[in-house]
């Protein structure tokens, strides 16, 4: 048993296994969004997700969250944007236009982010973009691409826009912000802290709108496929998935993090063809390449 907790200090300490799982939990978490689109209603899969994480890590993370009370008092405004940003905001415009767009289109928009997020911390915070990080970028988004387009990209030209991309496109914008402003964290705040309150303050942002949307436009059904899409969004992309993520920002950076979002649509690929049958063609291994070289470019640092 003793070899279970220094599994997991090495685990801790690797934040490219740590963002390579968030990110995995994160393409799976699009794929549920557009297939229970028609039985689970956006706003209330995302306050059910926050209000179930938030219960789950109580009983782990209150006595901490009481400790870093004072903490939290002085840092309220950033905390406070971090749930509005990455919390509140992120999942439910991704959920609500995946009612209207395709996981497609999400996957390409979502490719976005880490250019975002280095425009945001060179712009935000004089962070210095490299060239091999630069090349390396636009390497992996060129491999995102080619996956998304099948390796035709007038298959490009021909994904039309819809109300749902700019939503996306939106979350995508907020989830950047909430990324580079992970850097500006208190020293201290413990990350169980942290996590339940932005996961409470994100549910309770959430609140009004899903008491909206449950008495005018459709209430959550009681059915063991959305009890079972609650459970795997609370579990694995909210409490992991957020865990892993600021935990590889936190040892890496925004910049080298982010990078990893490109592997979403290669494990939604992966998936499609073991999952649902679908067959692996030479476009997808150019994509790949061009993916994890651009990951390894960037992340390459010279002796």
């Amino acid at each position: 048993m003793s070899r279970y907790p220094v599994r997991l200090e090495r685990l801790y300490r690797a934040p490219y296994l740590l963002l390579t799982m968030a990110v995995f939990f994160w393409a799976v978490n699009s794929v549920v969004g557009r297939y229970m689109r028609l039985s689970v209603p956006p706003v209330g899969l995302a306050f059910w997700r926050w209000a179930g994480a938030s219960l789950l890590l109580l009983p782990f993370a209150l006595s901490q969250l009481r400790r870093d009370l004072g903490l939290v008092r002085r840092h309220l405004g950033l905390l406070l944007a971090l749930a509005l940003t990455g919390v509140a905001m992120f999942n439910t415009l991704l959920y609500t236009g995946l009612q209207t767009t395709t996981a497609l289109n999400a996957f390409l928009i979502q490719s976005l982010m880490p250019v975002m997020i280095m425009l945001l911390s060179f712009f935000g915070f004089r962070e210095k973009i490299s060239l091999l990080q630069g090349v390396g970028v636009l390497l992996s988004l060129a491999g995102v691409v080619t996956v998304i387009a099948r390796g035709d990209f007038a298959v490009l030209a021909s994904l039309s826009a819809r109300r749902g991309d700019l939503l996306i496109f939106i979350a995508v914008i907020g989830y950047a912000v909430y990324s580079v402003l992970l850097r500006r964290l208190p020293a201290g705040l413990h990350p169980l802290s942290f996590l339940l309150f932005t996961f409470v303050a994100g549910s309770l942002m959430l609140l009004p709108f899903y008491l909206y949307e449950s008495f005018t436009v459709k209430a959550m059904s009681l059915n063991f496929p959305t009890l079972l899409t609650v459970a795997y969004v609370v579990i694995f992309p909210a409490l992991v998935s957020y865990f892993c993520y600021n935990r590889g920002v936190e040892l890496v950076g925004a910049n080298r993090a982010g990078l990893f979002i490109h592997l979403i649509p290669v494990f939604g690929t992966v998936m499609a063809v073991l999952f649902l049958g679908e067959a692996f063609h030479r476009f997808h291994a150019v994509g790949f390449i061009l993916v994890f070289s651009g990951i390894g470019l960037t992340l390459y640092r010279p002796a």
